[in-house]
């Protein structure tokens, strides 16, 4: 005798994602059926897309730069986001200790997510434009804004995963005696080290990402201010499927040693 399966009950949250689903795929085969393409026509749209993707990556160069310069660009590049990174994991390290509910007073814990929830809120090439009134368009600017929007990224982060700690162990610590700083020390970080460097490497290649956009519209150059000018300047497409390349291989790099790092804190632990 087959065994019958017994019948999911009713479930209201995944009724409304599907229903919220169903509705987003309708809407958007009416705006596709509906929207007017004046004298475009889609189909010639499309084959000249195909070509211009395929004059792009199948027929790369480099002709107003060498490779060796354009590695260099690169380099520039991951120096800006890993400068961001760097003071925006350490900053927010001691915020996330005041952020954390089980290490900090409810009230300031509930200030700082508001302001960092503030800040994440508004992004990064517009926190790059307030401080490039200050500081001028440039590197500078892209170093603050991108630094100031990793800040309240990591502090969310780095938060839950403290409040993730066992509370007994946190109540036993204060029971022997333990101070705050203690507790930190011999608790929280050792316990979280694992979930802050996959969480640094994460915003890390973020930053990455986004220092080769802010490289054009902040003028803070690496990589990204060369495909600003192959795109913009030259219109070079065989050139922006190199440089889309290098890019691409670097990225690559970056989550090999990403993972590499990680898997080896997992067999230490």
């Amino acid at each position: 005798m087959d065994a019958k399966l017994p019948a999911k009950p009713f479930n209201k949250s995944a009724f409304v994602i599907r229903m919220t689903l169903l509705s987003l795929a309708a809407l958007t085969l009416v705006g596709f059926l509906t929207f007017d393409y004046k004298d475009l026509d889609l189909g010639e749209a499309v084959k000249k897309t195909g070509d211009t993707l395929g004059t792009m990556f199948l027929e790369p160069h480099a002709k107003h730069f060498t490779v060796g310069e354009a590695f260099q660009q690169v380099i520039i590049t991951i120096g800006l986001a890993f400068l961001t990174t760097l003071f925006g994991a350490v900053i927010a390290l001691f915020l996330a200790l005041l952020t954390a509910r089980n290490l900090s007073h409810p009230v300031v814990s509930l200030v700082i997510k508001g302001v960092v929830a503030f800040i994440r809120a508004v992004p990064t090439v517009l926190w790059v434009l307030i401080f490039a009134v200050a500081a001028g368009l440039g590197s500078v600017a892209a170093v603050i804004g991108m630094t100031f929007h990793s800040i309240s990224y990591l502090v969310k982060a780095y938060s839950e995963s403290f409040e993730e700690l066992d509370d007994g162990v946190i109540e036993a610590l204060r029971a022997s005696g333990a101070g705050w700083w203690q507790i930190v020390f011999q608790a929280v970080l050792p316990s979280s080290v694992s979930y802050i460097i996959s969480w640094t490497f994460v915003r890390f290649e973020i930053n990455f990402a986004v220092a080769i956009a802010m490289g054009a519209a902040a003028g803070a150059g690496g990589i990204g201010y060369d495909m600003f000018m192959a795109s913009n300047y030259y219109y070079d497409l065989r050139e922006i499927g190199f440089i889309t390349y290098v890019i691409l291989g670097f990225a690559i790099l970056l989550e090999l040693l990403a993972r590499g790092i990680k898997n080896k804190l997992r067999t230490n632990h």
